[in-house]
């Protein structure tokens, strides 16, 4: 009786794990380093506007003309006339006039915008698909983290081959660094480095740096 009643729980058992749901397919994983390695990277203030309208030269509209014309005549009437209270004041309208159309000849103050780039090579064996990235700038002496850029970008790089990833974007590396003026010296005590922090390969794996 015993032995039967063994049998029994022991057949139940087995019936029991059969019934269980499979395992899920497995998910490939990344590897602990992400197979990308960083081969050069740099940034550079690109100046923006400084050749002004290529259509608008040093020559005058026909209205910037008309009014030339115009004042002139003013004073060569004031001194016909003999009066030099007029023609001391139709000459100060000719050259308020002559500084207003100036003013408006001149060219727009020149803008600054910034090019981040990046090249990797995938020493890999799986082709990648995107890398999202930081751009860091510390101070070169207290190693502060003085700025940080993050790009994304979505790209196919085949294993052994190199990819050059390039942002241009009007926020400067940090905030010591004009946007508005040129200054040879703002990269002095500025080190700068790149941080992969997410990979994505063409299989579905995804690299994350650890936290």
């Amino acid at each position: 009786m015993r032995l039967l009643s063994a049998m029994l729980l022991l057949a139940c058992a087995c019936a029991s794990a059969g019934a269980q749901s499979p395992p899920a397919p497995a998910t490939p994983s990344a590897a602990a380093e992400p197979g990308l390695a960083v081969v050069k990277f740099s940034w550079s203030k690109e100046r923006l506007n400084w050749e002004g309208d290529p259509f608008g030269g040093p020559n005058e509209n026909f209205d910037q003309m008309r009014g030339r014309v115009r004042s002139e005549r003013r004073v060569l009437e004031a001194k016909a006339g003999g009066n030099q209270i007029e023609v001391n004041k139709a000459e100060r309208e000719a050259r308020a006039d002559a500084a207003n159309v100036e003013r408006l000849r001149a060219k727009p103050p020149a803008r600054y915008g910034f090019l981040y780039k990046l090249t990797v090579r995938n020493d890999g064996a799986r082709a990648v698909t995107a890398v999202d990235w930081d751009y860091v700038f510390t101070d070169a002496a207290t190693r502060e983290e003085l700025g940080r850029h993050r790009f994304a970008s979505e790209e196919r790089i085949a294993p052994g081959r190199k990819k050059e990833f390039a942002f241009f974007v009007p926020s400067p590396p940090t905030q010591t660094i004009s946007a508005d003026a040129l200054n040879r010296r703002e990269r002095e005590g500025l080190a700068e480095g790149v941080v992969l922090v997410r990979v994505l390969y063409e299989d579905g794996a995804v690299w994350r740096r650890p936290e």
